[in-house]
């Protein structure tokens, strides 16, 4: 047996844990710059607030409704997460996190010993809510993909109060009619249109289709999830979650930048997130573009953009922060008032396969990589940072309805005073 436990508006629910005045109340979250809403609570989402737009637009409607409005507290949300994380290991024998408010349970050697998973789910979430005050839904399934999707019952259909079980032919059918297809794990957008072009609209009708003809006109994974939804198991957490193909790092600027060194900084510190993130999925950079541009609202706008191709394929931090360099010139242009900027790996190759040039050395150093990732994991992110990265937060990210970090600053601390 398998389950998926997710949480419930992570980063909403996050915000009323430490705050007991607003549990009560409509909550939104708004994402980076406080630009659009990325989170909305279960009460703002009866008044009918949006997700995904911009704050500026709903403003005079989250100010009628009284919502209360944060900015994405990342340093809370981390360390609510492995809190979670670690009360729910306490509950299999095989854990796997997904994502920062997901986590997938595989019960091999509790045969016979859960008489009720019904039960058991709720036990889960009584534990979580008595320890982290975070409200999650719990959903059990034969296969990681029934998982998924009993979960999606247990926290968007009526009926479940929080735990669904998908164990047999009928529980599946009951649920996967009731579900579109582009919500079953591993569907994605492109997929589930070219799915519904041939009149396969749930995830039950995508459960009736031939695995072996799902996989000629789609892909190995979707012939695979087509038997998961059967029953079969056949993928592993990692077949979902491929290595993505492109990755990016781009930011809007709190304050508009007006001279170079600030905005290399900026791009430097985008290119060492880009970097960890491509040593995290074992890939290396052949190809990196580097942008910046003023913003589209104003009278003259202004962007620039440079690919920089690699002799050598590499994840080095180092030479990804010396291609910014090089280009820096070509894009900076005095009298810009730059709002945002980014680096994206647009070309990425496998460590594993990687071709080696045959006269140009291979200047990775994965040992200094990897010193420099389990310092910054350690300790927390930025204690080792590149030199060309800076200490100015004039191009810092906008906060301005940003909660105390109470678990993770001296300062924020809750106070009791009896």
């Amino acid at each position: 047996m398998y389950a998926l436990v997710d949480a419930v508006s992570f980063y909403a629910s996050a915000e009323k844990v430490f705050d007991p005045s607003i549990r009560n109340k409509p909550v939104v979250v708004l994402t980076n710059n406080d630009g659009c809403i990325c989170a909305v609570c279960p009460i703002a989402r009866r008044l009918g607030i949006p997700k995904f737009k911009p704050y500026f637009q709903i403003k005079a409607l989250l100010q009628k409704h009284g919502v209360v409005v944060r900015s994405s507290n990342y340093e809370l949300y981390a360390d609510l997460s492995e809190r979670m994380m670690n009360v729910i290991a306490r509950y299999c024998d095989n854990q796997y996190i997904y994502s920062i408010d997901e986590s997938f349970l595989q019960f091999k050697n509790y045969s016979g010993v859960i008489k009720d998973w019904h039960q058991y789910g709720h036990e889960i979430r009584r534990a979580i809510w008595k320890e982290t005050r975070l409200p999650v839904g719990v959903g059990f399934g034969t296969t990681s993909t029934l998982a998924k999707a009993a979960n999606h019952a247990a926290k968007k259909l009526t009926g479940y109060n929080g735990v669904a079980i998908i164990d047999n032919a009928q529980s599946a059918q009951e649920i996967l009619e009731k579900m579109d297809v582009n919500e079953v794990w591993g569907i994605g957008a492109k997929i589930s249109q070219r799915l519904k072009q041939q009149n396969i609209n749930t995830a039950h009708e995508l459960s009736m289709q031939c695995p072996k003809v799902m996989r000629k006109q789609f892909s190995v994974i979707t012939e695979r999830t087509v038997n998961e939804l059967n029953g079969v198991s056949c993928l592993t957490w990692d077949d979902v979650k491929a290595p993505k193909h492109e990755i990016f790092s781009t930011r809007s600027f709190g304050q508009r930048i007006v001279d170079i060194h600030s905005l290399h900084a900026a791009l430097t510190t985008h290119s060492a997130i880009v970097a960890k993130k491509v040593r995290r999925q074992s890939s290396l950079i052949k190809k990196l573009l580097i942008f910046a541009s003023s913003s589209p609202h104003d009278d003259n706008y202004y962007k620039q953009a440079m690919v920089y191709k690699f002799p050598v394929a590499t994840d080095n931090s180092c030479d990804i922060a010396k291609a910014v360099s090089l280009v820096l010139a070509d894009i900076f242009i005095q009298g810009v008032r730059f709002y945002r900027c980014g680096v994206g790996a647009i070309a990425l190759e496998s460590r594993r396969y990687q071709q080696p040039d045959l006269f140009l050395p291979d200047n990775s150093n994965p040992i200094l990589m990897n010193c420099l990732d389990t310092i910054n994991n350690r300790y927390g992110q930025g204690t080792l940072t590149l030199a060309a990265e800076g200490k100015s937060d004039s191009w810092e990210m906008k906060r301005h309805f940003l909660s105390p970090q109470y678990t993770s600053n001296w300062r924020d601390i809750p106070k009791i005073r009896c």
